[in-house]
């Protein structure tokens, strides 16, 4: 069986992997140079069961009219990318209501939770290395009233097993004493000691290297420009190197993904979000995090990286746009300088921003397809990371009709 994988992100590169495991011959396509050049190259390093629920809940709607057109804005919602993204923003605030933002955290958690186990064996049966830390995440919040907030969408996790700890301030400043110069700042926070956090670009290409290794073969700098169906399914793949044929196909092409879908007839409702990061090298700094943490009231992440620091965060609805906003990046150098005010002397950041692939409701898209030898592995949002071992394990069971360790019901397309 000969299976063609579109897309070489640290989704496509995972699924390569699991189906060169179970013995299936693999060829991964990328308009790219290299495996996880794209949204997977600078992300926000967290691999967070934690971070399950959607960012479509029930705060969200009011929070983007409260910004809006503001460029400093956590959600930054750009007027032109209304029209495009219609159909999918009146899917997206159905679901922010309390009742489908529950069903939607409850479905991911499982997924999540695998995926991290997954990744976990994979790390230590390839003895892989990619700026790891297994201490789990900090959440920190402001005042009590953020605290109180947090503790109640909590519930949901601790109700599905999700170990949780409650810090005070003292209890956060101990666990991560870089932030006592800011700690007016902090009132508390919460310790997931099952999370993990490392470099998704450096796993994605390790991981590229094993497969190659089993046989998979990579084509990069060889972009798809469609798919060609011939009764129910998919004949070849049309690429600037040529036709390729396989006898199935699966499109793991992030944020593209619609594009191809599309021109098959059905959609894929995944759209575009923008997303920064700022990578530090910390030589010398005797004072950098080492703490995986997110900051609620800046809404950022910081993450320790071997001898980088990233931060990450802020989301920017403005379709298939890949020119960056400076603005952004001012922002998060704001909010990293404010939090860590003796790093000032500490590197040149390295930018960079890439575009996650969210779903209307927070969940993937992972199976089939109207036609019959095309199946997805898509739509996976600020998840990617956290949820690529568990996706590529379960899609290949499911692909060899093994039940899937993980019921896939809740990430078909065309789920209610």
């Amino acid at each position: 069986m000969t299976t063609l994988v579109i897309g070489a992100g640290v989704i496509g590169t995972t699924l390569a992997y699991e189906l060169a495991r179970v013995g299936e011959k693999v060829t991964v396509v990328d308009a790219a140079a290299g495996p996880g050049l794209e949204t997977s190259f600078a992300n926000g390093s967290l691999i967070t069961p934690s971070m399950s629920d959607p960012w479509a809940s029930p705060g969200v709607p009011k929070m983007m009219l409260k910004y809006l057109g503001r460029e400093d804005a956590p959600f930054l919602l750009r007027m032109r990318s209304l029209a495009a993204m219609a159909g999918w923003s009146l899917a997206f605030l159905r679901n922010c209501s309390e009742e489908r933002w529950r069903r939607n955290t409850c479905a991911v958690f499982p997924l999540a939770e695998y995926s991290r186990d997954r990744l976990d064996t994979m790390t230590r049966e390839l003895v892989m290395d990619y700026d790891r830390f297994d201490g789990g995440t900090l959440r920190i919040h402001g005042d009590a009233a953020s605290m109180k907030a947090a503790e109640a969408s909590l519930a949901v996790y601790r109700d599905l097993g999700c170990k949780i700890g409650v810090l005070n301030r003292d209890e956060c400043l101990a666990m991560e004493p870089s932030l006592r110069p800011v700690a007016k700042d902090i009132h508390g926070g919460f310790h997931f000691p099952d999370d993990r956090s490392g470099d998704c670009h450096i796993f994605t290409d390790q991981l590229a290297n094993r497969a190659k290794a089993m046989g998979v073969t990579f084509r990069f700098k060889c972009k798809v420009t469609g798919l060609k169906p011939e009764n129910g399914r998919i004949e070849a793949a049309l690429t600037s190197q040529g036709p390729l044929q396989a006898d199935r196909f699966v499109l793991s092409a992030g944020s593209n993904s619609p594009l191809f879908s599309r021109q098959l007839g059905f959609n894929i409702p995944v759209y575009p979000v923008k997303g920064y990061s700022a990578t530090f090298d910390v030589t010398g700094w005797n004072q950098a995090p080492t703490m995986p943490f997110v900051d609620n009231s800046r809404k950022i992440g910081v993450v320790r990286l071997g001898s980088r620091v990233r931060i990450a965060g802020t989301a920017e609805f403005a379709g298939y746009d890949h020119r960056d906003n400076a603005v952004r990046s001012v922002v998060l150098l704001r909010h990293f300088r404010s939090l860590f005010p003796e790093s000032k002397g500490v590197g040149t950041p390295q930018h960079w921003h890439g575009l996650r692939p969210m779903s209307p409701d927070g969940r993937p898209y992972i199976g089939g397809t109207p036609l019959s030898n095309l199946f997805i592995n898509t739509g996976h949002g600020p998840l990617g990371w956290t949820l690529a071992c568990g996706s590529a394990r379960t899609l290949v069971q499911l692909m060899g009709n093994t039940r899937p360790d993980v019921d896939l019901k809740p990430f078909a397309l065309g789920r209610p």
